[in-house]
Protein backbone atom coordinates (compact mmCIF):
# COMPACT_ATOMS: atom_id res chain seq x y z
CA UNK A 1 0.00 0.00 0.00
CA UNK A 2 1.45 3.34 -0.96
CA UNK A 3 1.69 5.86 1.95
CA UNK A 4 -0.48 8.87 2.13
CA UNK A 5 0.57 12.08 0.62
CA UNK A 6 -0.06 15.86 1.73
CA UNK A 7 -1.63 16.43 -1.73
CA UNK A 8 -4.51 14.11 -0.21
CA UNK A 9 -5.12 15.69 2.75
CA UNK A 10 -4.16 19.25 2.24
CA UNK A 11 -6.99 22.22 2.09
CA UNK A 12 -6.23 24.53 -0.71
CA UNK A 13 -9.25 26.42 -0.15
CA UNK A 14 -7.10 28.71 2.34
CA UNK A 15 -7.49 32.00 3.52
CA UNK A 16 -4.33 33.84 3.82
CA UNK A 17 -3.57 37.48 5.09
CA UNK A 18 -1.30 39.77 3.72
CA UNK A 19 2.20 40.66 6.13
CA UNK A 20 0.67 44.72 5.88
CA UNK A 21 -2.79 43.76 7.96
CA UNK A 22 -3.39 44.45 11.62
CA UNK A 23 -4.15 41.88 13.75
CA UNK A 24 -7.85 43.08 14.27
CA UNK A 25 -8.39 42.16 10.66
CA UNK A 26 -6.97 38.79 11.69
CA UNK A 27 -8.84 38.40 14.71
CA UNK A 28 -12.52 39.09 13.01
CA UNK A 29 -11.38 36.29 10.42
CA UNK A 30 -10.68 34.04 12.53
CA UNK A 31 -14.13 34.43 14.97
CA UNK A 32 -15.88 34.63 11.66
CA UNK A 33 -14.95 31.90 9.82
CA UNK A 34 -14.03 28.97 12.39
CA UNK A 35 -10.34 29.61 10.75
CA UNK A 36 -7.57 28.65 13.11
CA UNK A 37 -4.17 29.26 10.98
CA UNK A 38 -3.47 31.81 8.15
CA UNK A 39 -0.81 31.58 6.05
CA UNK A 40 0.92 35.54 6.12
CA UNK A 41 1.65 36.79 2.16
CA UNK A 42 4.13 39.36 0.98
CA UNK A 43 3.71 40.38 -2.76
CA UNK A 44 2.54 36.60 -3.34
CA UNK A 45 5.30 35.17 -1.33
CA UNK A 46 4.66 32.89 1.76
CA UNK A 47 6.00 34.68 4.55
CA UNK A 48 4.70 33.63 8.15
CA UNK A 49 1.89 31.50 9.21
CA UNK A 50 -0.40 33.60 11.82
CA UNK A 51 -2.45 31.43 14.23
CA UNK A 52 -5.30 31.51 16.73
CA UNK A 53 -2.08 30.90 19.32
CA UNK A 54 -0.29 33.92 18.07
CA UNK A 55 -3.54 36.22 18.33
CA UNK A 56 -3.98 34.79 22.17
CA UNK A 57 0.14 35.65 22.66
CA UNK A 58 -0.17 39.35 21.95
CA UNK A 59 -3.91 39.67 23.76
CA UNK A 60 -2.49 38.28 26.79
CA UNK A 61 0.58 40.50 26.44
CA UNK A 62 -2.71 43.76 27.35
CA UNK A 63 -3.95 41.42 30.45
CA UNK A 64 -4.52 44.60 32.30
CA UNK A 65 -6.95 45.82 29.15
CA UNK A 66 -10.22 43.86 29.29
CA UNK A 67 -13.29 46.05 27.61
CA UNK A 68 -13.59 45.01 24.07
CA UNK A 69 -13.18 48.69 23.06
CA UNK A 70 -9.53 48.83 24.23
CA UNK A 71 -8.87 45.63 22.94
CA UNK A 72 -9.77 45.98 19.59
CA UNK A 73 -7.85 49.20 19.65
CA UNK A 74 -4.91 47.13 20.86
CA UNK A 75 -5.19 44.77 17.77
CA UNK A 76 -5.75 47.48 15.59
CA UNK A 77 -2.41 48.73 16.33
CA UNK A 78 -0.47 45.21 16.61
CA UNK A 79 0.87 44.15 12.69
CA UNK A 80 0.60 41.10 11.77
CA UNK A 81 4.46 40.93 11.13
CA UNK A 82 4.85 41.21 14.85
CA UNK A 83 3.11 38.06 15.80
CA UNK A 84 3.12 36.11 13.07
CA UNK A 85 5.13 32.72 13.52
CA UNK A 86 8.55 32.97 10.90
CA UNK A 87 9.78 31.92 8.69
CA UNK A 88 7.31 29.48 7.69
CA UNK A 89 8.31 25.60 8.13
CA UNK A 90 6.30 24.32 4.75
CA UNK A 91 6.31 20.87 3.74
CA UNK A 92 5.62 19.61 -0.64
CA UNK A 93 2.81 18.31 -1.72
CA UNK A 94 4.53 14.56 -2.31
CA UNK A 95 5.62 14.40 1.48
CA UNK A 96 4.26 11.73 3.32
CA UNK A 97 1.55 12.53 5.94
CA UNK A 98 3.33 10.84 8.53
CA UNK A 99 6.71 12.84 7.50
CA UNK A 100 4.34 15.95 7.74
CA UNK A 101 2.82 14.66 11.05
CA UNK A 102 6.40 13.87 12.59
CA UNK A 103 7.82 17.68 11.47
CA UNK A 104 4.74 19.11 13.30
CA UNK A 105 5.14 17.43 16.63
CA UNK A 106 9.12 18.17 16.59
CA UNK A 107 8.45 22.08 15.86
CA UNK A 108 5.15 22.05 17.40
CA UNK A 109 3.28 23.44 15.33
CA UNK A 110 -0.53 22.92 14.20
CA UNK A 111 -0.20 23.40 10.69
CA UNK A 112 2.15 23.98 7.80
CA UNK A 113 1.59 25.55 4.36
CA UNK A 114 2.00 23.33 1.43
CA UNK A 115 4.33 24.96 -1.47
CA UNK A 116 5.50 24.01 -4.15
CA UNK A 117 8.49 25.67 -5.76
CA UNK A 118 7.84 28.25 -3.34
CA UNK A 119 4.44 29.05 -4.54
CA UNK A 120 1.66 28.06 -1.80
CA UNK A 121 -0.67 25.48 -3.02
CA UNK A 122 -2.30 24.74 0.44
CA UNK A 123 -2.19 24.65 3.92
CA UNK A 124 -1.79 20.72 6.24
CA UNK A 125 -3.47 20.78 9.58
CA UNK A 126 -3.31 18.97 13.02
CA UNK A 127 -7.25 18.45 12.58
CA UNK A 128 -6.31 16.83 8.68
CA UNK A 129 -3.79 14.89 10.55
CA UNK A 130 -5.71 13.40 13.20
CA UNK A 131 -8.90 12.69 10.60
CA UNK A 132 -6.39 10.95 8.37
CA UNK A 133 -5.22 8.95 11.85
CA UNK A 134 -9.03 7.88 12.64
CA UNK A 135 -9.88 6.62 9.14
CA UNK A 136 -6.94 4.48 9.07
CA UNK A 137 -7.70 3.12 12.28
CA UNK A 138 -11.51 2.55 11.29
CA UNK A 139 -9.71 1.02 8.49
CA UNK A 140 -7.18 -1.14 10.23
CA UNK A 141 -10.02 -2.46 12.91
CA UNK A 142 -12.89 -3.41 10.30
CA UNK A 143 -9.83 -5.85 8.27
CA UNK A 144 -9.19 -6.87 11.96
CA UNK A 145 -12.78 -7.62 12.43
CA UNK A 146 -13.12 -9.72 9.04
CA UNK A 147 -9.84 -11.73 9.87
CA UNK A 148 -11.00 -12.78 12.67
CA UNK A 149 -14.73 -13.38 11.29
CA UNK A 150 -12.84 -15.14 9.12
CA UNK A 151 -10.75 -17.56 11.61
CA UNK A 152 -14.05 -18.39 12.93
CA UNK A 153 -14.06 -16.13 15.94
CA UNK A 154 -15.72 -13.02 16.93
CA UNK A 155 -15.09 -9.47 16.43
CA UNK A 156 -15.02 -7.51 19.98
CA UNK A 157 -17.72 -5.49 18.40
CA UNK A 158 -19.48 -8.19 16.25
CA UNK A 159 -23.06 -8.15 16.89
CA UNK A 160 -24.09 -11.58 15.95
CA UNK A 161 -25.74 -13.42 18.15
CA UNK A 162 -23.40 -15.72 20.54
CA UNK A 163 -24.12 -19.29 21.53
CA UNK A 164 -26.94 -19.72 24.07
CA UNK A 165 -26.20 -20.39 27.30
CA UNK A 166 -29.32 -21.69 28.42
Amino acid sequence: MEPTRVRELMQTRIVTVSVTERLSTVDDIMRLGGVRHMPVVHQGQLVGVVSERDLLRASLSQIGSFDRETHRAFLHAVAIADVMSKPPTTVEPDETVRAAARLMVERRIGCLPVTCDGVLQGLLTETDVLGWVARSQDEGEGAESRVERARGGESPRSTRPGPSRD
